[in-house]
């Protein structure tokens, strides 16, 4: 594990305050540290973390997934690496990596370049490292967006027969569904949007689409992700995104961007003397590839899509700006609808553990007008993410780096997935149609209460 891996860990294993009070799992007598050497690394030190820090706790996480989760390392890929230059190449694994575009603006602040320019830097390294092929996840989000469109309209138009439809909250961040599995359990897991996340849609389409064009069995690809949160590597281990069969995992390792700029400073790379590559196409199409985001604040803009999208196919109005209107903090926002002094829709942002707990305190009081929530367990969304936005001296969020990489983020071009060309090809040719059992199959999953009772622990406080 390399030194900076360990930093890391370390750190998310220090004791969160929220633990013993929030996880409904008996804390061991090491309060959550699982070595003598970390005990003594975070001993005397109580540091208010994020929700995501709670999660790596061994009161929330099984001895399996810890060896999992620790195998994502920068060490891994290289060993894959240097196993493709020593070995015969009929044992060679194809290396491909996936950058979340919420990582792209990481690099394009540590680099001084933007978003277009680093990603053709960060492509470069990668290459010149062994890695094959370097994606955009942007195509995988689309998917991801417009299945939770589709899945927000089934669940509004049933809202008066089944208690479970509305409201419906977001999946894509495995902080938030870690907690709702483990601690919340059926208050709020029907409630969780089946749709598969970003990561796990774009691990899917890699180890089934690209590997059979590329005339390979899943288990001879090798797939990283580049990441800003070190909850995807969580992620990534969940049992159903195995296929036993195949022998092989959608995403096999999850690296954060920091870990990857710790690699670029490791190597001592010059920016300068780097090529600049262009972004591969999952259809092998040539040219270069166009980077643009979707809607929203630093993240996947999965409130903003479907809010326009539910607009137009409930109501038959065409919303083409948002205003939030912003609640307790930046970190809780709500977006509504109106038509002549009613109000059709409204929709939630809910950002951090605080407002996840304010959140939760009303649904149990039956206080959530909401019909949709976008819940991300990192204050300031996926840009924030622990794994790219931490100082490393101070230990908290680089609030100046943040604004930085907001502000190259919203100079992307916006971009609708139910527009995107290729999205509607893939449909066809990988899924078989939008509402094909393909398409339920590798873009949806289920999220079930995890667990001892459904009820309310007596020492949870909220």
């Amino acid at each position: 594990m390399n030194k900076m891996s360990e930093v890391n860990i370390g750190k998310r294993q220090e004791k969160c305050e929220n633990c013993t009070k929030q996880c409904n799992k008996k804390q061991s007598n090491n309060d959550g540290v699982s070595s003598t050497q970390d005990r003594e690394q975070v001993n005397g030190r109580e540091k208010e973390l994020l929700l995501s820090a709670c999660l790596s706790c061994d009161g929330c996480i099984s001895e399996g997934e810890s060896l999992k989760i620790s195998q994502q390392n920068l060490e891994e890929m290289e060993r894959v690496l240097a196993l493709n230059k020593k070995c015969d190449v009929a044992k060679h694994k194809v290396v491909v990596a996936s950058v979340c575009p919420q990582s792209l603006p990481f690099f394009a602040v540590k680099l001084g370049m933007d978003v277009a320019e680093a990603a053709a830097k960060l492509c470069a390294f990668l290459k010149s490292l062994g890695v094959q092929f370097v994606f955009d996840t942007t195509l995988a989000a689309g998917f991801s967006i417009i299945e939770s469109q589709k899945e927000f309209i089934q669940r509004y138009r049933r809202r008066h027969h089944d208690s479970n439809a509305l409201p419906m909250f977001t999946s894509s961040c495995p902080g938030w569904i870690r907690y709702s599995e483990r601690v919340l359990g059926s208050l709020v897991t029907p409630h969780i949007c089946t749709a598969r996340s970003p990561q796990q849609i774009m691990g899917c389409l890699v180890k089934d689409y690209f590997s059979k064009q590329q005339k390979l069995n899943a288990d001879k690809v090798y797939h990283i992700v580049v990441a800003p949160c070190f909850d995807k590597k969580l992620e990534a281990v969940r049992e159903e995104f195995y296929n036993s069969l195949l022998e092989s995992r959608d995403v096999d390792c999850v690296l954060t961007s920091g870990e990857i700029y710790y690699l670029m400073q490791q190597k001592k790379v010059s920016i300068e003397e780097l090529d600049s590559l262009p972004l591969d196409h999952v259809l092998g199409e040539g040219g270069d590839l166009t980077l643009v985001r979707h809607e929203g604040r630093g993240s996947e803009g999965f409130l903003e899509h479907v809010f326009k999208h539910a607009a137009k196919e409930l109501f038959g109005l065409d919303v083409h700006e948002i205003t939030y209107q912003t609640l307790r903090n930046r970190d809780f926002q709500e977006v509504t609808l109106e038509r002549d002094g009613e109000t059709l829709l409204q929709f939630a942002a809910v950002y951090g553990f605080r407002n996840i707990q304010t959140l939760v305190h009303r649904m149990r009081k039956g206080r959530v007008p909401y019909q949709l929530v976008e819940v991300l367990s990192c204050p300031g969304g996926c840009l924030s993410g622990r794994g790219q936005a931490e100082n490393k001296t101070a230990g908290r969020v680089d609030k100046i780096l943040v604004q930085q990489m907001e502000e190259v983020y919203n100079s992307l071009p916006v971009s609708l997935p139910e527009l995107n060309p290729t999205l509607q090809t893939l449909y066809q040719d990988w899924l078989e149609g939008q509402d094909s059992p393909q398409t339920c199959k590798r873009l949806h999953t289920q999220y079930r209460s995890q667990n001892q009772s459904p009820l309310q622990p007596p020492h949870m406080q909220w």
